[in-house]
C-alpha cells in the first residue's frame, strides 16, 4: 500500500492553478528542512483559506504524528474537505482511509473503492490500480473482468508499470477483454522497457507464438 506523501498544490486536479504553489512550496521546504512547527503553522493557515493541497498535507502531518497531540478526527476532516475540493491525491487518501481503518475509521472497501473510482476518472494512477484491483479480485465491489481490464490499461497508459503486465496479461487471456496476442506482446514489451522482470521472458514466449523475430 502506497504511503500518503506530502505534496505541492500542482499536483492536483484542475483546481489547483487557482491556489498559491508559491506558499505550498515554502511550507514544504520548511517541513524537508525538519521545521515541523513552521511547516504546520503555515499550512494551518492556507488550509483555513480553503487550500485544498494545505488541507491534504495537515491531514497527513496528523496521520504521522508530526503535530503535538495528533487528532485523528481532524486529520479524516482536512482529508474530506481537500477531497472535496477537487484535491486528487486526497480522494486516493481517503479511499486508503476507509480501506484500512485509519483516523478511527472501521474497514469499509466500499467506501474506500467509492474513492477510488473519483480519483481513477479524476487521473490518479495509484487509484486506477487500485480500483481495477478491486473489480479483478471482487474485493469491495462485485467481480468484474471487463472494469478491471479497462482501469489496468488507463493505469498503464499512465504509466504504472505493473499495472502494464497485468493487461498484457489479461488481453493474453481474453480475460474480460478480447484476446489479442499482438496487443498483449506490445504491453509485455512496454513492461520490459520500463523495467519489469517477468515481462522479456512473455515477450520471447509470445514472438515464439505468433512466429515473430526476437526482439
Amino acid at each position: 500500500m502506497r504511503t500518503l506523501l506530502l505534496v505541492v498544490a500542482l499536483m492536483s486536479g484542475s483546481s489547483a492553478m487557482a491556489q498559491p504553489p508559491a506558499a505550498i512550496d515554502s511550507a514544504l521546504a520548511a517541513y524537508g528542512r525538519g521545521e515541523w512547527a513552521v511547516a504546520r503553522k503555515a499550512f494551518t493557515r492556507l488550509a483555513r483559506e480553503g487550500v485544498p493541497a494545505a488541507q491534504y498535507n495537515l491531514a497527513v502531518m496528523q496521520l504521522r504524528d508530526e503535530v503535538p497531540q495528533p487528532n485523528p478526527c481532524e486529520a479524516l476532516k482536512l482529508m474530506t474537505r481537500a477531497a472535496n475540493g477537487g484535491f486528487v491525491t486526497a480522494m486516493f487518501g481517503l479511499g486508503q482511509m476507509h480501506e484500512l481503518g485509519q483516523a478511527g475509521l472501521r474497514v469499509d472497501l466500499v467506501e474506500a473503492n467509492r474513492w477510488y473510482l473519483q480519483a481513477a476518472r479524476a487521473g490518479s494512477v495509484d487509484s486506477q490500480v487500485a480500483i481495477a484491483t478491486a473489480f479483478y479480485l471482487g474485493r469491495g465491489a462485485a467481480k468484474d473482468a471487463a472494469q478491471a481490464a479497462h482501469w489496468y490499461r488507463v493505469a498503464a497508459q499512465g504509466g504504472d508499470v505493473g499495472a502494464m503486465y497485468i493487461y498484457a496479461s489479461m488481453v493474453e487471456a481474453g480475460d474480460g477483454v478480447e484476446r489479442d496476442l499482438k496487443e498483449a506482446r506490445y504491453w509485455y514489451a512496454v513492461a520490459a522497457r520500463n523495467g519489469d522482470e517477468a515481462a522479456p521472458g512473455k515477450v520471447q514466449e509470445l514472438d515464439a507464438k505468433l512466429g515473430a523475430p526476437a526482439s
